[in-house]
């Protein structure tokens, strides 16, 4: 069983910047592809970007390209989400998500339903 506990969520203004922080345990890190996805309220919950196994694919929505950047560091159990250039469109509250399913088509890890396991979201406020 793996546990995800994201932090650094925040209220920002729009144009800045944040980092969100996923840690993760009870697994073994380096053999999950881990994604970022987010839920405003009243929509339902997103696709954001995620990393595979090393790190070395890396996809991403058309709504964040550019601004946004996953990253990991397998030797702490972490994935992060820098983002920059924020927008008010952004607010929601983020979650960080693990899958251990390997698939070949990259469309596979930007649904939810390829993730085993989902930490508790952290909210992100942009204001205008």
């Amino acid at each position: 069983q793996v546990q995800l506990v994201e932090s650094g969520g925040g209220l920002v203004q729009a144009g800045g910047s944040l980092r969100l922080s996923c840690a993760a345990s009870g697994g073994t890190f380096s053999t999950y592809a881990m994604g970022w996805f987010r839920q405003a309220p009243g929509k339902e919950r997103e696709f954001v970007a995620t990393s595979t196994w090393s790190g070395g694919s890396t996809y991403y929505a058309d709504s964040v390209k550019g601004r946004f950047t996953i990253s990991r560091d397998n030797a702490k159990n972490t994935v992060y989400l820098q983002m920059n250039w924020l927008k008010p469109e952004d607010t929601a509250v983020y979650y960080c998500a693990a899958c251990s399913i390997r698939r070949y088509e990259s469309t596979w890890y930007a649904q939810k339903v390829a993730y085993n396991y989902w930490g508790q979201g952290t909210q992100v406020t942009v204001s205008s």
